[in-house]
């Protein structure tokens, strides 16, 4: 896992990249690529993460120069992610694809068998990724980028009492999901589950 950058360094390259220093933006950039991929991973998919991603610093260098640090840079940018995720849900709808929902025997198979700790993982992120959408981006950003419940906050545009309520609401589906699909001590791997 890269080394997380203190927010106020991130905010002080970010001022100073919208004042044209190229070097403070690849400071900027290397400082926050890894935090905006995987929260666009987590929204929409591995398969589209790295185009968001690009989306999105493209989005962010367009109005740097603007950024007047309100708020962390890396929350100003994670709310700029975010925004571009819900972009390109809106676009998906508007192309729906064929999904096949069947279960073919090998899946239920595969479900019955004991799991590893990395099949957990796996287990984990999918059903991270079946969260409602809110619940979902609440929980990633506390939970995974270890933001706090203020910044997510500023992130979602929305109450700090509501980040907390999505994010204790997301743990609840997550235990539901985690006991039905594997018996009632699942549960316990969303607790330790180590993303």
């Amino acid at each position: 896992m890269s080394e997380r950058h203190d927010d106020a360094a991130v905010t002080a390259w970010a001022l100073a990249a919208g004042a044209g220093d190229q070097a403070a933006l690849a400071s900027f950039v290397r400082a926050t690529q890894a935090d905006v991929h995987r929260f666009l991973v987590h929204l929409n998919g591995p398969a589209e993460a790295e185009d968001l991603a690009q989306e999105t610093y493209l989005r962010a260098l367009r109005t740097l120069p603007a950024f007047a640090a309100r708020s962390s840079a890396r929350t100003w940018l994670l709310s700029i992610a975010r925004r571009v995720a819900a972009d390109a849900v809106r676009t998906a709808v508007r192309r729906p694809r064929i999904r096949d929902l069947g279960e073919d025997t090998q899946e239920v198979l595969e479900r019955a068998a004991p799991r590893s700790r990395a099949q957990e993982a796996v287990l984990l992120r999918a059903l991270i990724d079946d969260l409602a959408p809110d619940r979902r981006e609440a929980f990633v950003l506390t939970q995974v980028l270890d933001l706090g419940y203020a910044e997510a906050a500023d992130v979602c545009g929305c109450p700090i009492g509501t980040i907390r309520s999505r994010v204790a609401r997301a743990r609840e589906d997550l235990i539901r999901a985690l006991g039905a699909d594997s018996g009632p001590a699942a549960g316990r791997a969303v607790r330790s589950a180590q993303y």
